[in-house]
């Protein structure tokens, strides 16, 4: 049995708190304006240096609103409800994946069709830092001893506080898929068409979700948690897009990986 032993605020300084929290969603937003600042002098993006500060501004507005909402309706709403105002307590933690992706694609789409700016391109654009702020933030999870796993008697088994016996750290589990889906992401970027990137991450965060939510300590309905309802509706529409519009690229893909398993042959 393993104790987790660190503290999730960095340091205080007159009862000001710096967690860790708070830094991935900073660094998440310095890395995006570092992205779409880079793409816009490279062309790829039709925007405006002072139109990528509004976008990031409305993009991380989308994030924090949907991401608190849905963790209050589906995850914590009998808390919230007794407590309505704890819904501001970001620091607090508590913040929903599906519900941040829910909010970011909605203010994304609207400040797109306004400013009549290629969404599918935008959206490969910002997938990659997307998915390495993510995967941090599931070592945030960890180190704040939130979102624990199922108990079990593995021998890398961690005990959490406020949580009885030895559970699987999910966390770290989801953290290192999310970075092996980042280095998969990479390798494709910019070889295919606009959109591919983003809506293989769809389906391979979906997947991932799904599958580790078993070991995950969560409310069920209907046998699953409200992550993996959530995660298979987004296997669900990815596989139905990627199929649908972007099977020349599939095909590209693996008919890549004949030909590299033939010339090692």
């Amino acid at each position: 049995m393993i104790t987790v032993n660190i503290d999730p605020v960095l340091f205080s300084f007159f009862g000001f708190e710096i967690r860790y929290y708070g830094l991935v969603y900073v660094l998440g937003f310095l890395l995006g304006l570092y992205i779409l600042n880079k793409a816009r002098k490279e062309k790829i993006l039709n925007l405006e240096k002072d139109q990528i500060y509004d976008l990031m501004f409305y993009l991380m507005l989308g994030v924090i609103i949907g991401a608190r909402l849905f963790h209050a309706i589906f995850w914590d709403f009998s808390y919230f409800l007794k407590e309505p105002w704890k819904i501001l307590y970001l620091w607090q933690g508590g913040m929903s994946f599906h519900g941040g992706l829910f909010g970011i694609l909605v203010a994304g789409y609207i400040y797109c069709k306004k400013n009549k700016i290629n969404v599918a391109k935008l959206a490969d654009v910002l997938t990659l830092p997307a998915v390495f702020a993510l995967a941090l933030g599931r070592i945030v999870n960890f180190i704040n001893q939130e979102i624990v796993g199922t108990i079990t008697d593995v021998s890398w088994c961690f005990k959490f506080k406020h949580y009885e016996g030895c559970r699987h750290p999910v966390q770290l589990y989801a953290a290192f898929g999310r970075f092996l889906a980042f280095f998969i992401l990479l390798k494709y970027w910019n070889k295919h068409k606009e959109g591919f990137i983003f809506w293989n991450f769809i389906l391979l965060f979906g997947i991932g979700r799904f599958f580790l939510d078993f070991i995950r300590e969560d409310l069920r309905y209907l046998f699953l948690s409200a992550g993996q309802w959530f995660s298979l509706l987004m296997i669900i529409i990815s596989s139905y897009i990627l199929f649908r519009f972007y099977r020349e690229d599939i095909k590209k893909v693996f008919s890549f990986k004949n030909k590299s398993n033939s010339n090692q042959n």
